[in-house]
């Protein structure tokens, strides 16, 4: 199981961003995927899971409306789309594999979301 995401962002505070999560070695839709994110000098924060074979979601309660999760089968690739950014999300931004739910496995590389003016 391979997971690749993708590179670095910076945008302004308000702008949005979204994150890719390219899935290999495995079935996209056998695994949900969750997306958890970092911030400096802080713990690792869940963010929420996508089943990708009904698109299901679950969001943690901090980020409803704000986030969004999508899963494309054909390209075998998974999203996170944050919108009305501000200083307080820049952070790491990981996908992770589970096949329960609250059991990562398999982690990305992180991708570094930067917010600032």
């Amino acid at each position: 199981v391979q997971l690749v995401q993708s590179g670095a962002e910076l945008r302004n505070p308000g702008a949005s961003v979204k994150v890719s999560c390219k899935a290999s070695g495995y079935t996209l839709t056998s695994r949900y995927i969750n997306w958890v994110r970092q911030a400096p000098g802080q713990g690792l924060e869940w963010m929420g899971r996508i089943d990708p074979e009904d698109g299901g979601t679950k969001y943690a309660q901090n980020f409803e409306g704000r986030v969004t999760f999508t899963a494309d089968t054909s390209t075998s690739t998974a999203y996170v789309e944050l919108i009305s950014l501000r200083s307080e999300d820049t952070a790491v931004y990981y996908c992770a594999t589970s096949r329960i739910p609250g059991t990562e496995d398999y982690w990305g590389q992180g991708t570094q979301v930067t917010v600032s003016s």
